[in-house]
């Protein structure tokens, strides 16, 4: 999607997506990377524990409340959720997004700092509310509204360099492997039928146009213990 398209609709969203996973999902890594991702992941989810409120007091790896509301907020409305599919907050896509802020993405903690304040300033000023306290509709009428650049109080990043790059981070929590901190329980694998890092496809497997269905999801955590 290009900064001068208007966001599709639910359905036609998350096929798009699902077109694109195979990318995301690809994603390898050695053991050294997977035992470092393993020892982040039981910290962030107890610092989600106990977050206070404030808007300045980070809640998890990196995120404040605030931040961490609009971040939430935009990856659901990016890949919402519906009965028996799972979106981005099922999938734990803000767990995720947390993460690499503390980490790999470091370099865009104030990208994302600025971006949120942005973005809830603008929601403030024209609906009385933050962007997460929102309808669904209203909060696309803003991305709407973000993609075409017509949200003022954005300066640095743009409204449509945030937007994208949220919309990227979204896709990588939902289908990368669960060790990066998303993708809780393999929802985005389940939601198209991927199978995850089987130590073995047969010939038959890749031939067939059938989903696999011979063994459970496997994921980069379950291949560091069979190593």
């Amino acid at each position: 999607m290009t900064a001068s398209d208007k966001p599709p609709p639910d359905e036609s969203r998350r096929a798009f997506l699902k077109g694109t996973v195979i990318g995301a999902s690809a994603v390898a890594a050695g053991a050294s990377l997977v035992d470092a991702a393993q020892a982040q992941m039981p910290a962030m989810d107890h610092a989600h524990q106990s977050g206070t409120g404030e808007s300045g007091v980070k809640i998890g790896a990196f995120l404040s409340l605030a931040d961490s509301a609009v971040v939430d907020a935009l990856s659901e409305r990016i890949m919402p959720g519906a009965p028996g599919k799972a979106g981005a907050r099922e999938a734990g896509v803000i767990n995720y997004i947390d993460l690499a802020l503390a980490g790999a993405y470091a370099d865009l903690q104030e990208f994302y700092r600025r971006g949120c304040a942005a973005v809830d300033q603008h929601c403030r000023a024209s609906h009385g509310k933050s962007f997460a306290e929102l309808a669904p509709t209203e909060q696309d009428a803003i991305i709407t509204a973000m993609i075409d650049g017509k949200v003022p109080t954005f300066t640095w990043p743009t409204s449509q360099a945030f937007f994208a790059t949220v919309r990227t981070h979204t896709m990588e929590g939902m289908f990368a492997d669960p060790v990066y901190g998303g993708n809780r329980d393999f929802a985005g694998w389940r939601l198209v039928g991927f199978p995850g890092a089987q130590p073995l496809f047969t010939e038959a497997d890749m031939a067939s146009r059938k989903a696999f269905t011979r063994g459970p999801i496997l994921g980069l955590q379950a291949q560091g213990r069979r190593t």
